[in-house]
C-alpha cells in the first residue's frame, strides 16, 4: 500500500469548511472510493494551525488509474476548495509498513 501525503496552511474562516471537505467523510473521500483500491484518507491538524491528508491506496497503479478515469472530477474540486488555503503542498509518496 501506498499513503501520499500533503500539508497546507488554511486560514481560521476556512477551517471548518476544510476540515469537513478533506476529513475521512468528506468530498475528497467521496470522490477518491469511485477509484478501485482506495483504502481511506485520514486528516491531521498541529497546533499551529496546519494540516496534513494522509491519503492510502492499495498501489500506486491503483491511484493513477483512479486519476486517469477521474482525473477530470479531481481537478474541479481542487478549483472549488483552492480558496480555502494559503498554501499546498505535497510531501510525497510513502510505502504503507503497517
Amino acid at each position: 500500500m501506498i499513503a501520499l501525503i500533503w500539508r497546507y496552511e488554511v486560514p481560521e474562516e476556512a477551517r471548518a469548511a476544510f476540515e469537513t471537505t478533506y476529513g475521512p467523510t468528506g468530498a475528497w473521500a467521496q470522490l477518491f472510493a469511485r477509484g478501485d483500491g482506495f483504502r481511506g484518507t485520514e486528516l491531521f491538524k498541529a497546533e499551529d494551525g496546519s494540516y496534513l491528508t494522509l491519503d492510502v491506496w492499495r498501489s500506486r497503479e491503483d491511484f493513477e488509474a483512479f486519476m486517469a478515469a477521474f482525473g477530470e472530477d479531481y481537478q474541479a474540486l481542487d478549483r472549488s476548495t483552492e480558496s480555502w488555503t494559503l498554501s499546498e503542498h505535497r510531501i510525497g509518496e510513502y510505502e504503507v509498513l503497517g
